[in-house]
């Protein structure tokens, strides 16, 4: 049996752009991805601190040490230049497994520069 499990983190980015016409998904900053281990077409969940609007869709990488976070598609109705967002990675496993992951939270500044990753380890939790 698989449960599904938070590994990564982006606390507080910011969003950069919104672009209604395009297919789909989040564009972020390659750099920000491997802080928080998120892969590309990786699944997401995104909250907007303004309003608690949620959306899922799948990460695809932007230009590097951008600081890009641009919701493209629907949820460019939802999500506004400058609105905070989190952004949570997910992903199935046994809870065996989930007992040995590393939970990655990454903070940012104002421009979505990473300043600091702080790395949870299940196992320590016991």
């Amino acid at each position: 049996m698989s449960i599904t499990v938070c590994t990564g983190k982006l606390h507080r980015v910011r969003v950069t752009a919104a672009k209604l016409d395009y297919e789909g998904s989040i564009t972020i900053d390659p750099v920000l991805m491997k802080a928080a281990g998120i892969v590309p077409f990786q699944l997401l969940h995104i909250n907007s601190m303004a309003n608690a609007v949620h959306w899922e869709t799948y990460a695809i990488p932007g230009k590097a040490a951008s600081g890009e976070i641009c919701l493209n598609g629907c949820p460019a109705r939802l999500f506004q230049p400058g609105d905070e967002v989190i952004i949570l990675s997910l992903e199935q496993m046994t809870r065996a497994e989930a007992l040995k992951i590393e939970h990655r939270v990454v903070y940012v500044d104002t421009k979505n520069k990473p300043i600091r990753t702080e790395i949870k380890k299940t196992s320590k939790l016991k």
